[in-house]
């Protein structure tokens, strides 16, 4: 049995948010992941995600990285609350490590270990929290944006990192995944990759349906992608 979502309030940079967490039933604290979402910012899909952490046995908590007010705007609307962000990486970066420190703050999470998850422009967040050189057990990128930021050459990551990708993503294609293999080498990662062949982006998402914009849901992909998120928790959290 998993707890029913708990809002978690709080604040950065004069903006408010709320989170949302959810967790096994029952006092202990837990081994807990971090979910940054899509452009669409905290939603169902991400909460669908978290409920499937908590069966699993970890607490997890859907990140607002857009502000209370800004739940559920629209696609156009959340577009640009993503672009302002993406314009702006060490602002972005804050935010990140503030709700990191969020969850390591709730009453269901054991704080020495915590990974983060993302999916899309979550998965760049995912691994932009790695970059900062972050104190936390893993991270992991489902068909993320791979851009690197520019502000944090020379830190060395600590996180473990592991990244899902489809390999006819057009937002990653295949030069930028060969480009963050030799980044993450260069800060001394410890990482792996999962390519998908004949995968699209959105690959984890049942709403994703246009094949023409390269978006594209993809099971087989997903529930590959899924287990060996499963096993990387299962190595990372001891």
């Amino acid at each position: 049995m998993i707890t029913e979502p708990r809002p978690v309030e709080h604040e950065e940079a004069g903006t408010r948010f709320e989170s949302l967490i959810v967790a096994p039933q029952g006092a202990e604290a837990r081994p807990a992941v971090l979910i940054f979402p899509t452009i669409m910012g905290r939603s169902d899909l991400e909460l669908g995600f978290a409920r499937r952490l908590a069966a699993a046995g970890h607490a997890a908590m859907v990140a607002d990285l857009y502000g209370r007010e800004n739940i559920g705007r629209s696609r156009e609307e959340c577009r640009t609350l993503m672009d302002a962000l993406r314009a702006d990486r060490p602002a972005l970066q804050a935010r990140l490590l503030h709700a990191l420190d969020v969850l390591r703050d709730q009453r269901e999470v054991d704080p020495d270990r915590v990974a983060a998850i993302g999916y899309c422009f979550g998965g760049l967040c995912a691994l932009d929290l790695a970059r900062t050189g972050a104190d936390l057990n893993g991270v992991a990128s489902f068909h993320g944006i791979l851009t690197p930021p520019g502000n944090l050459d020379g830190v060395r990551i600590a996180a473990r990192v592991i990244a899902f990708h489809g390999w006819d993503d057009p937002l990653a294609p295949p030069a930028d995944v060969t480009a963050l293999g030799e980044e993450l080498t260069r800060a001394g990662a410890d990482w792996q990759l999962h390519a998908y062949g004949h995968t699209a982006h959105g690959f984890t998402n049942p709403g994703a349906n246009d094949p023409d914009r390269g978006l594209l849901y993809n099971p087989a992909a997903e529930a590959r992608s899924w287990k060996s998120l499963m096993l990387f928790l299962d190595e990372i959290f001891g």
